[in-house]
């Protein structure tokens, strides 16, 4: 159990570290199925390239507390996402599950840097603040992008249903 700030820190970085595995998971998953939306999957396969870089800063912030990743978390997390990105793509209307779905998880990315940030003072981890908030920003951005582009999926989606009927 967590006592000091610097010890919930470290959970806290496992847990997003884990967190973005999950998303991972997902934008592969999708990406592999948006060729009917090539707006869409570009902007995935761009956050793709985000993410990976976001596991990069994550695992040095880990190591510069001297601390690795959890593995058991990362696993079960990859799982959960691989999970959902199934379940989604036996739904007829896969690309608006998946736009809902990657909007609430972006907001859940974005809480979760956000309590890193508020924790790096407390835990003495300075070091740790910039690359979390090149994540945060990244976050953000793409929470932003889907949230403007929620009107036009669901156009594209019904335009697509009425060209396949």
């Amino acid at each position: 159990m967590p006592t000091s700030a610097r010890d919930i820190f470290v959970v806290g970085l496992r847990n997003a570290h884990s967190m973005e595995v999950q998303a991972r998971e997902l934008l592969e998953r999708q990406s592999e199925r948006l060729d009917d939306y090539p707006q869409v999957k570009a902007k995935v396969r761009a956050h793709l390239e985000e993410t990976n870089g976001q596991l990069r800063r994550l695992e040095q912030c880990l190591e510069s507390c001297g601390e690795t990743t959890s593995s058991l978390k990362d696993t079960a997390q990859s799982v959960m996402g691989n999970t959902a990105a199934m379940l989604n793509a036996m739904a007829g209307d896969e690309i608006l599950k998946n736009t809902f779905a990657n909007n609430a998880f972006e907001h859940f990315e974005i809480a979760a840097y956000k309590s890193l940030l508020e924790l790096c003072g407390p835990a003495g981890m300075e070091s740790a603040r910039a690359p979390l908030q090149a994540s945060l920003q990244e976050e953000q951005e793409m929470a932003a992008w889907i949230d403007a582009n929620v009107g036009n999926v669901t156009r594209e989606y019904v335009a697509h249903e009425a060209r396949a009927a």
